[in-house]
């Protein structure tokens, strides 16, 4: 019997659809991005550099023109409070995720052990879980020893405040880089490594 090469796609995409955050969309390439500016009549991002290993497209904002990072605030997965700001002076790595996303799952040791080699030279990380149920993020943290801490915001409201185009906030995972003023120096919708993050915030040390 024939299969029907339509219906299996749709097989699949409605099995994508079901599981929440599964692979992230793959990004477009340079030359993608380029044809689909030219063809929306607006330029490309402002810098962009593939990461380690093939991996996502970070898009670099030069340090005249980055906009400032929304004051991320509220309680934290574990039931305390942080915000963004309490950072200023520092280089801070922000990262979306969700217990359910399993490519979240895969980087967030990577980003953890980032901040415990560079803690030291004013990095830090901070995590936003859009769960809704903050006991799914809780038990996320703690399966992982998670040591930087995660504001709570279900369904993720507080990226409604980033500037249009910077990322997809209904795509997980995706990660902001903040500069010591407080500002988005760029930012990069995939998975990242420890590697990826190094190579993007010790630059940014020296600035």
């Amino acid at each position: 019997m024939k299969t029907n090469p339509r219906a299996a796609l749709c097989v699949v995409l409605a099995g994508l659809a079901m599981t929440g955050c599964a692979t992230p969309k793959p990004l477009p390439t340079d030359v993608e991005q380029a044809e689909q500016a030219e063809r929306a009549g607006r330029s490309g991002p402002s810098g962009e550099a593939r990461l380690a290993d093939g991996g996502g497209l970070f898009k670099s904002i030069p340090v005249g023109e980055r906009p400032p990072a929304p004051d991320f605030a509220g309680s934290t997965v574990d039931g305390g409070s942080v915000r963004l700001s309490d950072y200023r002076g520092q280089v801070v790595v922000v990262n979306a995720w969700a217990s359910t996303c399993g490519p979240c799952r895969v980087e967030s040791p990577d980003l953890d052990r980032t901040q415990r080699k560079l803690k030291a030279r004013d990095v830090r990380v901070l995590g936003v879980s859009t769960d809704a149920s903050r006991p799914n993020a809780l038990a996320f943290e703690r399966d992982l020893d998670l040591s930087y801490p995660s504001l709570h915001d279900p369904g993720g409201k507080q990226f409604l405040k980033l500037p249009n185009g910077l990322v997809n906030p209904a795509i997980l995972p995706f990660t902001l880089f903040v500069d010591r003023a407080g500002r988005i120096a760029g930012a990069v919708q995939s998975t990242v490594s420890e590697e990826d993050v190094r190579s993007v915030v010790t630059p940014m040390l020296e600035e």
